[in-house]
């Protein structure tokens, strides 16, 4: 028994680098963070202003990837009754 927990362990040690390099990375350096940045401002096709304020944000030292909290809103979603 103790030799199987020991091999579980060091399979699961040895395949630790795998999976954290399967998962995506935050940009390293500014010149990763311009590229990616870049990439988000192509991909939604934004000009003028509003990429300049896309680019700002992504720029910025902000490392929360969900981006910013939703405010909240009053009104409730279709179908839901008031009553409760």
């Amino acid at each position: 028994m103790h030799r199987t927990l020991i091999a579980k362990s060091l399979t699961a040690m040895s395949l630790l680098p795998l999976l954290l390099a399967a998962t995506p990375a935050s940009a390293v350096t500014k010149e990763e963070k311009l590229a990616t940045c870049t990439f988000g401002a192509d991909d939604a096709k934004l000009e003028g202003a509003k990429r300049k304020t896309f680019m700002t944000k992504c720029m910025s030292n902000r490392d929360d990837k969900r981006g910013p909290a939703m405010k909240p809103s009053n009104e409730m979603a279709p179908g839901v009754d008031k009553k409760g």
